[in-house]
């Protein structure tokens, strides 16, 4: 792998990087997030600590759902809780577009505070991650407890459990100015090798595995959010002393509700029409509020 040219290569912000390390049967993903994460996060008057939250888990899902390799496939996020000052988390990626929401008891998490550990937010809770493949219209969904300090070594666990797959992953998020940053390496070992190659026997401590780890374990915090640093110069600060790494074009990232009156209509044609005979007000309308995008649509019915 050469060294990149800072000069001809853009910074990095609201985009995606897929790589493979030949060599080690390993592959990775880097994301680092800046206006689109500012335009989520501004949707709902969040405080602080589910801003931190939510950005992680938007971080998260952005390099998780980069794994998929079909257009129109979606990877979904989703944490539900039960005696914690969150209800429900909830973030989605398809096809470089990106979308979270967090609904919270306002009460609860302003006397948490902002140093809230993961389990006083989600209480009793579980993390689902779903794959929907639309090639196929399989979906796969793996559901583990929510346990750990932070969504990282959540979803850490997850492929550990439900893949079976050991995986590193960093995050790093800067939430103090009016324009928030964060970003996420997520590298994999890979348990079928090559591309249709014999299958490996992948154990947390195979010495493939334990070198790819170390080196991407390395990465620091402030390198993730340097916006002046392209994400293929970072790969290589990381693996330069490999003989290939394979780096992937970089795929812009954006904020994708794809809520539209035409969806809700479609949507609300699924119910029976005296259901929908309830849900209008003196009018006729039927108003539905995207939690996304915090907007309301008016539906005549």
């Amino acid at each position: 792998m050469t060294s990149p040219e800072r000069t001809r290569e853009p910074a990095s912000i609201d985009q995606l990087l897929g790589f493979t390390l030949s060599d080690r049967h390993a592959r990775g993903r880097m994301v680092r997030l800046g206006p689109v994460l500012g335009r989520i996060l501004a949707a709902h008057d969040y405080p602080r600590v589910i801003k931190e939250l939510l950005a992680e888990a938007l971080v998260l899902t952005a390099v998780m759902g980069a794994l998929l390799k079909r257009d129109g496939s979606q990877l979904t996020l989703q944490a539900q809780t039960r005696g914690g000052a969150i209800d429900l988390l909830v973030c989605d990626y398809r096809d470089g577009e990106l979308r979270g929401y967090v609904s919270f008891d306002p009460k609860r998490c302003a006397a948490l505070g902002e140093a809230a550990a993961l389990s006083d937010l989600f209480g009793e809770g579980y993390l689902a991650v779903t794959f929907d493949l639309d090639a196929t219209g399989e979906r796969y969904q793996g559901i583990v407890p929510l346990e750990g300090q932070s969504l990282a070594q959540a979803v850490e666990a997850y492929f550990a459990r439900s893949e079976q797959v050991p995986t590193l992953i960093r995050t790093a998020i800067d939430l103090r100015s009016n324009h928030p940053i964060a970003g996420a390496l997520l590298i994999q070992h890979l348990a079928e090798g090559e591309e249709g190659g014999e299958r490996l026997h992948v154990r947390p401590d195979h010495p493939e595995w334990q070198h790819v780890a170390i080196m991407g374990g390395s990465v620091e915090p402030a390198e993730l959010l340097d916006t002046e640093l392209p994400l293929s110069e970072l790969l290589w600060r990381l693996f330069h002393e490999e003989r290939e790494v394979r780096v992937q074009p970089l795929m812009p990232v954006s904020r994708g509700c794809r809520c539209s009156v035409v969806h809700f209509e479609e949507v609300l044609a699924r119910f029976p029409k005296e259901d929908r005979r309830d849900m209008r007000d003196d009018n006729g309308v039927i108003v539905v509020d995207c939690a996304f995008c915090s907007r309301e649509f008016a539906i005549q019915d």
